[in-house]
């Protein structure tokens, strides 16, 4: 081993093995001893939830050459893991791994969206017939593979992905009449497994792999559907815990890593995300621990407030993020979101027997909604901004009067007809708007937004051959190509996958639940590639 990182990769000279190096007999003197290093101590707890593992093995479908000696082995499915060669070549052959997502026009790996990830692994061969190699202490997200050094054409058996990531025990499956609907269902399940890989990240390829508060909250009600992820959420929640400040404002970052801290949405994770397993596992003991860390999160909105009205200004503030031309105002967002924890935080002190808080906070929010409602609601029911986000955000944080309920749903229903049956949410908004469209009395507009095909929707990715959720509604587009590679993953799960995207007809769906808890990956039910 030469060196590994987890963002750029492995290199690897099978020349300088020890094949002996566990024999008791073995000369040591050339050993180099590993340095040590002198740390605080740190008080260790048992890990609650899952380890990461090898999850299973996805065989190469399609080989290219786009370049000469540069061979692609395309897996047909975006994934994360790393690649397992098997190769004969001379000693000293450098045989190089590189991983992408997607292919440029040309057939060549699209690797501009990794920013300065390198995402390479190099095996330097002994030369000793064929030479089997996978990297062990690095991950890449990838669909696509080159290799490189090769001396003539290989097969498909070359390359071979193997499938990583905390191996949470399946929950659920989901399968309707739709094979687009389908296949949306198996994106947001891979994009699951490859983003839930000990903290959930945002994206696993790029330089960041970061675990955003926001990300979180807007999947875990999904990610609760399709796997037993209590193990996995009440060690993260740990993290967030630590990572809190000592006003209360939560970093939107877990583990801490960023300076980015307190935005509505992002913030707002460390009260939904326990109310969620408790909800979902009925573990009260993970409302027990975030209490008083919840209660300061809500006491720090409060304070950084004007009259309950969360100034945009205050902290960070990303809004309705990758939305589609419709900008919902920040400090509506802010203040929308300050009451939804207030009202979470009412229910979680009722469930833990504080009912002085209990009582305390339900006319906080209260006063939150009035102001709410003096600020940003009008006579007609209209709310300030006009988005389908806005309203639907009102209905499923109860900020409206019941009068206006209605009203909103048909203006939320109205939007939606008027940009052609289409969305304009982002990442904030999406899972709210199929529910509050079904309580509202709009199941066929729910119906036709999901089975829309064209951009902006859920199932244009999927016409685009995506296999897994992308970050952006229109990463890429036919007319338009790529979109910035600044900020560009075709493997996102909590964009635009989030809770309530999914409306089971009974006539036409099946979903199971519950499911006996295998040993691995693919035993457990998450189906074979």
């Amino acid at each position: 081993m030469l060196g590994s990182d987890l963002l750029n990769g492995e290199v690897y000279d099978a020349r300088l093995e020890l094949p002996d190096w566990a024999d008791p007999a073995l000369d040591d003197k050339n050993w180099t001893p590993v340095g040590v290093r002198s740390e605080k101590p740190r008080i260790m707890d048992g890990r609650a939830s899952e380890p990461i593992r090898t999850l299973g093995e996805i065989p190469a479908k399609k080989l290219t050459q786009p370049q000469p000696g540069k061979w692609t082995f395309d897996l047909g499915q975006n994934m994360v893991g790393w690649v397992r060669i098997a190769v004969k070549a001379p000693a000293g052959t450098a045989i190089t791994i590189r991983h992408g997502e997607m292919l440029n026009p040309d057939g060549t790996l699209y690797t501009a969206n990794l920013r300065t990830a390198l995402a390479t692994d190099t095996y330097i061969c002994k030369g000793d017939g064929l030479e089997v190699w996978q990297p062990r202490f690095t991950a890449h997200g990838f669909r696509y593979v080159e290799l490189t050094g090769l001396a003539g054409k290989p097969d498909l058996s070359t390359a071979t992905g193997i499938v990583v990531g905390s191996d949470t025990p399946r929950a659920g499956t989901f399968a309707c009449s739709n094979p687009l609907i389908n296949q949306l269902q198996s994106n947001i399940a891979w994009g699951q497994r490859g983003n839930f890989f000990s903290v959930p990240t945002d994206c696993p390829q790029r330089n960041e792999r970061l675990g955003w508060m926001g990300d979180a909250q807007v999947f875990i009600r999904t990610a609760t559907q399709n796997a037993d992820v209590a193990g996995f959420f009440t060690k993260w929640l740990v993290d967030v815990r630590d990572a809190q400040f000592d006003d209360g404002r939560f970093p939107d970052v877990v583990p801490r890593i960023l300076p980015q801290t307190g935005a509505p949405g992002w913030g707002d994770a460390g009260v939904i995300c326990p109310w969620t397993v408790y909800q979902i596992y009925g573990d009260t003991r993970v409302l027990e621990r975030s209490y008083d860390g919840m209660v300061r999160w809500v006491e720090w909105c409060k304070a950084s407030s004007t009259d309950l009205i969360r100034s945009q200004d205050l902290g960070d503030n990303y809004g309705d993020w990758l939305s589609i031309n419709a900008d919902t105002p920040k400090d509506l967002i802010g203040t929308a979101f300050f009451a939804y924890s207030t009202e979470l935080l009412s229910g979680i002190a009722t469930v833990l027997g504080k009912t002085d808080d209990a009582a305390k906070y339900r006319k906080l929010f209260e006063d939150i909604k009035a102001a709410f409602n003096a600020r940003y609601v009008k006579p007609d029911g209209r709310i300030e901004g006009d988005t389908q986000c806005g309203y639907a955000m009102a209905l499923k944080f109860n900020l409206l009067p019941e009068k206006l309920r209605s009203v909103a749903g048909e203006k939320l229903a109205a939007d939606i007809k008027a940009k052609g049956d289409h969305l304009s949410t982002g990442f904030l908004g999406v899972g709210y708007l199929l529910p509050m469209l079904t309580q509202t009395g709009h199941t066929d507009v729910a119906y036709k937004l999901l089975l829309q095909e064209t951009f902006p929707s859920w199932l244009f990715s999927v016409r685009q051959g995506a296999t897994t959720i992308w970050e952006r509604w229109d990463g890429w587009t036919p007319k338009k190509g790529f979109q910035t590679v600044a900020m560009n993953s075709f493997n996102h799960c909590s964009a635009h996958a989030a809770s309530g995207c999914m409306i089971p007809s009974p006539a036409s769906a099946s979903i199971r639940r519950r499911q006996p808890i295998g040993t691995s990956f693919f035993s457990r039910g998450w189906g074979a590639p």
